[in-house]
């Protein structure tokens, strides 16, 4: 059994035989539950294979490879209708920089979306976006203005949502440059009210995830649209692994071998 210990892409994994638990059947439930998911959970859960499992799902320019990596898994037995029926777009703000000052931290922020619409653009084979350094929001504009000249809207995929904002919190001067970010018309929360603002105007669905729901309160006045799924039932294994799954895979690994005991094992995990 081959364990996909750091690995967070969906194709890969799957198309390399490394263990999968299957998560897809939470897809119709997902799409159900509304058009802008926040989902929080700890840091090293899962997050980031979720979205890409979602995006390999969604985008549109993997229809080709739907049978392959999903054919064998619970939505590929009964997908929903909106498979393969969206541009995806993709936001990592673990990769934006927090150091530095106010207008350091807002250029990153800036530089790293900018990076994913210039990606998007490329993936789809747009060359008439307009990427304004200074002003991502304004390059979201012109992306999403390409979207709506075509027959498939935007999914928006954010990963870590607060990661840099919760950087802040920990600098020196962490007030001073968190309510820059976040209060009045600071850089997060602008930026969040575009993308508000982007529904029914080319984005058509969105999935955040993070790890606290701090940054989340301060936002809320401009992007308030968010449905909290991170506490409903339905959704409390859509990461991470339940106790029988951990057991079960466990008596796998004993079959294949060595000489220990899955019980002792699940009793040491248990422990710590």
């Amino acid at each position: 059994m081959k364990f996909p210990y750091a690995l967070n892409d969906f194709g890969t994994l799957i198309q390399e035989g490394y263990f999968y638990q299957d998560r897809t059947d939470r897809i119709p439930l997902l799409e159900e539950a509304g058009r802008q998911l926040i989902f929080i959970r700890p840091r090293r859960f899962g997050k980031s294979l979720l979205l890409s499992m979602l995006e390999h799902y969604y985008d549109v320019n993997r229809a080709n490879q739907f049978e392959r990596l999903f054919g064998h898994l619970a939505i590929g037995q009964s997908p929903t209708p909106l498979h393969n029926q969206y541009f995806i777009m993709k936001w990592d703000f673990s990769l934006v920089k927090a150091q530095g000052d106010l207008k350091g931290i807002e250029m990153a922020l800036y530089r790293h979306v900018n990076a994913a619409i210039q990606d998007c653009a490329v993936h789809y084979g747009w060359s008439d976006i307009d990427i304004i350094p200074e002003d991502a929001v304004v390059s979201l504009s012109s992306l999403l203005r390409r979207v709506r000249q075509e027959a498939h809207p935007l999914y928006l995929l954010i990963d870590e949502y607060d990661n840099f904002a919760n950087e802040v919190l920990m600098t020196g001067r962490r007030q001073e440059f968190y309510e820059g970010l976040l209060y009045g018309e600071g850089v997060l929360k602008s930026l969040f009210k575009a993308v508000k603002a982007g529904a029914g105007r080319g984005i058509d669905r969105v999935f955040i995830t993070g790890v606290s729901p701090v940054v989340l309160s301060d936002m809320t006045s401009g992007y308030n649209v968010g449905e909290d799924i991170y506490l409903k039932a339905a959704f409390n294994d859509l990461c991470g692994f339940t106790e029988a799954e951990i057991a079960a895979v466990l008596e796998r690994l004993a079959a294949e071998g060595g000489s220990w005991s899955p019980t002792e094992a699940l009793d040491l995990m248990r422990t710590f």
